[in-house]
């Protein structure tokens, strides 16, 4: 199966209203530093929270692609249009894109 990716270059700034963006890492990662309103489902959880799932397009992120990747197959099979972002929160930061974090600190990519 060939998994839908995007270069963050390809990913427009501002992202489109319409688009969810799931974050698939884990709860410090999340906390350290996000794309601001993105829905937080740990990839381990996803199977349990897949019916959070928004209609329309989703662009799946973690640190850098892999998780985000096995979490766009499935959501594929799950009948979703999801798209993994290559080179994930890391590339996402070295391009200058926003981010939040929980922590009150600066956001970074843990």
């Amino acid at each position: 199966m060939r998994i839908p990716t995007v270069d963050i270059d390809n990913v427009p700034d501002p992202l489109p209203d319409g688009l969810t963006v799931l974050d698939v890492r884990e709860d410090d990662e999340f906390v350290a530093g996000h794309i601001d309103g993105a829905l937080h489902v740990p990839l381990s959880d996803l199977p349990a929270r897949v019916g959070e799932m928004p209609e329309g397009q989703v662009l799946v992120v973690c640190k850098v692609g892999g998780r985000s990747a096995q979490a766009v197959a499935y959501l594929a099979q799950q009948g979703h249009d999801a798209v993994n972002l290559a080179g994930g929160m890391l590339d996402w930061e070295a391009a200058g894109r926003a981010m939040v974090s929980e922590s009150g600190g600066t956001p970074y990519v843990a």
